[in-house]
């Protein structure tokens, strides 16, 4: 195994065992939690074989559902994101995602926040959208996507630049 699947698997690791133990317990004005572990599908290697980015991202989300008892949403939403990720780096990245010249925790530019922001937001919306699964809830949808949007974002990009790695 290469340093890439080790560093791989231990992101999923990590991100699982802080979003079990850490961040499933914290509670924004009673119903806004951050989900990070979704940096596990954005931060995966742009030229990394897809289809086990794919039973990854299903892994993922289904060990935060089991954790969660949530049924089945994160794994669902987790493998949404692992699908649209492509399409979300051509839109944000352009011509650089076709040389997969891409590293999303360098520093902060306007194209990674993009990306970042589309996927979290895209991810939360579908999540949302099958936990209540009515359209009579479209109000609380929103509601839920924008402020755990907001806290996810915040979330993340600190996670990405407390843990990123020195330059050699």
């Amino acid at each position: 195994m290469n340093s890439a699947v080790i560093l791989n698997i231990i992101r999923f690791v990590l991100l699982i065992a802080a979003q079990v133990v850490i961040f499933n317990n914290i509670e924004l004005f009673g119903f806004i939690n951050p989900y990070p572990y979704i940096l596990f599908i954005l931060l995966y290697p742009v030229n990394s074989n897809r289809a086990s980015l794919l039973v990854a991202s299903f892994l993922l989300g289904l060990t935060v559902d089991f954790f969660a008892n949530s049924g089945g949403v994160h794994a669902a939403a987790s493998l949404i994101l692992a699908n649209l990720r492509p399409t979300f780096f051509k839109f944000a990245f352009g011509l650089s995602y076709e040389y997969q010249t891409i590293k999303i925790n360098d520093r902060l530019s306007p194209e990674r926040f993009t990306f970042i922001f589309i996927s979290i937001i895209t991810h939360h919306f579908v999540m949302f959208l099958l936990e209540f699964f009515k359209f009579q809830f479209i109000l609380d949808i929103l509601l839920r996507t924008i402020t755990t949007t907001l806290f996810t974002l915040i979330v993340s990009i600190l996670i990405i630049y407390l843990f990123k790695p020195s330059k050699r």
